[in-house]
């Protein structure tokens, strides 16, 4: 492999740019960073030269196995099958690696289904939640009633500095004033 030359820093490679548009040319940038101008040539001609690139990748071991383990997951799905399970399946058909390069493979594969999220509807003026919750803990946590209509999800917020009953009951009191009825 031929010899490459030494890559910069990204601070030298942003100040040989910057120097450009400030107007100097190649030779005094060279002079100025103390790069050869064809340094400086390869810096300003190319805006990727000393960037690394992506690394090709290498065959391993399991690279025969590629097509097969797919197969097995699609198959599987929405279940998994665990890498061990894969592994011991791997080995009657010849794999001699390990569990780490299998492992690899999998994670991008492997997704979890999402849960179905199923909306609780009800129809207008039915019904009201309410709940108090915490919105700041510590020594001086922030309370605070929320109430929401189940149809519009409308809501109604009342700070407090307690949970006790007769707090519950005037916060409902003002919720139901602010809606303008009481839900069935």
């Amino acid at each position: 492999m031929a010899d490459l030359p030494p890559m910069l820093t990204q601070e030298q490679a942003v100040e040989i740019r910057v120097l450009a548009k400030r107007g100097a040319g190649v030779r005094e940038i060279a002079r100025q960073t103390g790069l050869s101008r064809n340094t400086v040539r390869r810096y300003l001609g190319d805006e990727h030269a000393g960037r690394y690139r992506p690394r090709e990748l290498r065959a391993t071991k399991l690279a025969p196995h590629h097509g097969y383990l797919l197969e097995r997951i699609e198959a599987a799905r929405p279940r998994w099958i665990p890498a061990t399970v894969l592994l011991r399946e791997l080995r009657e058909r010849g794999y001699d690696g390990g569990v780490s390069q299998l492992e690899v493979f999998l994670a991008p594969h492997k997704r979890a289904e999402p849960e179905p999220l199923v909306r609780f509807e009800t129809a207008p003026g039915k019904q009201m939640q309410a709940d108090f919750t915490v919105i700041r803990r510590g020594r001086e946590p922030l309370l605070a009633l929320v109430a929401t209509l189940g149809y519009s999800r409308a809501s109604f917020v009342r700070f407090t500095a307690g949970e006790d009953t007769a707090t519950l009951c005037a916060c409902l009191e003002e919720a139901l004033a602010f809606f303008g009825g009481v839900p069935e």
